[in-house]
């Protein structure tokens, strides 16, 4: 079973999240708040069971169904971090895309060199009188 860093914390629980949000949306079971939130019900299933995080988009769903803000939905949850690292990997283009983009830039400027002499013999060529 994997555990994701978040769920390592003493303080974290998405039961007590989605507790509340049953209560405040006067839902039944899981099954309404899934409906509720428009995700399949095994996700609810999967984050009371601490096999999935809650993710973003799902807490800006939350948050844009319940109109409770990110910081008070992730305060229920017992997520108290303040500071958010992405990976090194993150942001930075695949291997194939920067060998791909290095390829058209040198094309670009193969082009930009072939106008410019294009452009410079045009303007210097013998005029007929």
């Amino acid at each position: 079973m994997a555990h994701h860093a978040l769920s390592s914390q003493e303080s974290y629980n998405p039961n007590h999240l989605l507790d509340i949000l049953l209560g405040k949306m006067q839902l039944k079971n899981d099954a309404a708040l899934s409906r509720m939130l428009e995700v399949a019900p095994p996700v609810i299933s999967k984050i009371r069971h601490h096999r999935l995080p809650v993710g973003a988009s799902l807490l800006i769903r939350m948050h844009e169904v319940t109109g409770m803000s990110i910081r008070d939905l992730r305060d229920l949850m017992g997520d108290r971090r303040t500071k958010y690292r992405l990976s090194d990997a993150q942001g930075r283009p695949k291997p194939e895309e920067k060998a791909a983009a290095a390829a058209a830039a040198q094309q670009q400027q193969q082009q930009q060199q072939t106008q410019t002499t294009d452009a410079s013999s045009s303007t210097s060529g013998n005029y007929a009188h």
